[in-house]
């Protein structure tokens, strides 16, 4: 704090050269406080409605249903070749049909291209199978 002028003769005193920081300061704190009050809860889970409590033992065996897509891109139905699309979705709309539907489990060859793998997985959506899931293969890798 200077109190009193340094110079002995009654002049008016020199300005002071530096910017008062404080009052900057409580304004940026104030901004920052109504920024962070204004900018809602960031929000990035997924909603899922878990069952509660343990369910009751299945006393039934699944029946399981094999799909083998091969390296050139052959399907197998439980290890039969099935020779066109056509008949695939007929196997398909026949697993879609029954109320308790088997398990798909789909098994594609590690060298196979993509789009036979999708093909076979959006033809069994598209036609209402709902259990279906990817296994590993060992047997063709």
């Amino acid at each position: 704090m200077n109190v009193g002028s340094g110079s002995a003769s009654g002049a008016d005193p020199e300005p002071m050269m530096e910017m008062n920081m404080t009052p900057l300061i409580d304004v940026m704190l104030v901004l920052i406080i109504m920024l962070i009050i204004t900018i809602p809860k960031a929000n990035h889970s997924v909603n899922l409605n878990m069952p509660v409590g343990t369910p009751p033992p299945s006393t039934v065996e699944p029946v399981v249903v094999t799909i083998d897509v091969d390296f050139d891109g052959t399907i197998l139905w439980d290890g039969q070749t099935v020779p066109d699309r056509a008949s695939l979705e007929q196997k398909l709309m026949n697993v879609a049909a029954q109320a308790d539907q088997p398990e798909v489990h789909l098994r594609p060859n590690k060298l196979v291209e993509y789009n036979a793998v999708a093909g076979v997985m959006a033809a069994a959506q598209r036609l209402g199978v709902t259990k279906i899931g990817l296994v590993g293969n060992e047997q063709f890798q």
